[in-house]
């Protein structure tokens, strides 16, 4: 009898969540660049920068999602072969001189 590990999908709530959040700052810090009051060159330089960042932080949670789908592909290429080792071998065979 073999476990499998289950891939819980994210609940609608927490995915809402989470884009309302990455709204609600992304909007609040391009707001703050907005209104500094700074020259435009300085406002340019810190939404490139925000820019930056925010492209940045995807590309990060892309790395991170795909090494942890790389590892759970991997645990069940081992777990399927150690099914089959175990389903293949038999305690009561006697091997012949």
């Amino acid at each position: 009898m073999a476990t499998t590990k289950q891939h819980t999908p994210t609940s609608a709530a927490f995915y809402a969540q989470a884009v309302i959040s990455f709204a609600v700052s992304l909007g609040a810090v391009g707001l703050g660049v907005a209104y500094l009051p700074v020259d435009g060159w300085v406002r340019a330089f810190l939404a490139l920068g925000l820019l930056f960042t925010v492209t940045s932080a995807f590309t990060l949670a892309k790395c991170i999602r795909d090494r942890q789908e790389e590892g759970y592909l991997a645990s069940r290429v081992d777990q399927a072969r150690l099914e089959k080792l175990l389903a293949e071998h038999d305690p009561f065979k006697v091997d012949p001189l």
